[in-house]
């Protein structure tokens, strides 16, 4: 089923301000109190926006790229990854005010300067221009994927065993690729295709995508699990290392 282009931007706006109030009974901020969380969690508001900002490199504006949203929902909780995923987007947005265009090397050692000065005076209403622009990136690449991987895991937690393995296979790479494989086919089924890529090669591009960042959660999901495991709010040493239960005297 299709909606009209003009639709769009309205379920988009939807999808994105309904889960953020969705989180707040949550208090997505209490993660943060805690202070082994928020070195990673600065880390990543750092890392991620330039990650998303890579979508510029791609043919035709393209926008596809390593979210991180899966990782964010493993390392801080839903609600507080939705409120960041939110802040990512619009970090690397503000990021296009800063680059440059493509210029040779004569121009850009004359208009050195010029990028950063028009982007600090063009910031605000360049975020409000393309706000439609943000929240369906937020939408589709970042709330929808971590919603998703929420459900998936917490299916998980409930239906498997509380194995090491288990939580870094099932909720780190296979939760992730399946996660992000469904957004493509959720914008698809909806018609949030861009103009000249076919749907077949979409849903293509999300499934190589899909395991693409799965690989980098479930790496990364398994050097945290490791060596950092109080970054990790939805890892408990007690739940999946305490091993089965021993038989009475």
């Amino acid at each position: 089923m299709t909606f009209p282009n003009g639709a769009l931007p309205l379920i988009e706006w939807v999808m994105v301000l309904g889960c953020l109030a969705a989180t707040l009974p949550f208090k997505p901020w209490l993660p943060l109190r805690h202070r082994e969380l928020q070195s990673p969690w600065l880390g990543a508001m750092v890392i991620l926006p330039f990650a998303w900002w890579t979508r510029h490199l791609l043919p035709s504006g393209l926008a596809l790229h390593v979210s991180g949203a899966c990782l964010l929902v493993l390392m801080f909780g839903w609600p507080l990854a939705v409120w960041s995923i939110t802040l990512v987007g619009v970090l690397a947005t503000a990021l296009e005010a800063f680059t440059p265009p493509r210029l040779n090397a004569h121009q850009r050692l004359m208009n050195e300067a010029l990028p950063a000065i028009q982007g600090m005076t063009d910031l605000g209403p360049r975020l409000l221009h393309q706000a439609d622009a943000i929240v369906a990136q937020v939408a589709w690449l970042g709330v929808l994927p971590a919603t998703v991987g929420l459900l998936l895991g917490l299916a998980i937690r409930r239906f498997m065993p509380a194995h090491l393995f288990v939580f870094i296979l099932g909720r780190g790479f296979i939760v992730t690729a399946v996660s992000v494989t469904l957004a493509g086919l959720a914008a698809a089924a909806i018609g949030r295709v861009p103009e000249g890529i076919d749907t077949s090669e979409w849903l293509l591009a999300h499934w190589l995508l899909g395991w693409g960042e799965a690989i980098s959660t479930g790496m990364l999901t398994a050097i945290f699990v490791a060596f950092k495991p109080h970054w990790m709010l939805t890892y408990s040493d007690q739940r999946y290392l305490s091993g089965p239960p021993r038989p009475g005297p």
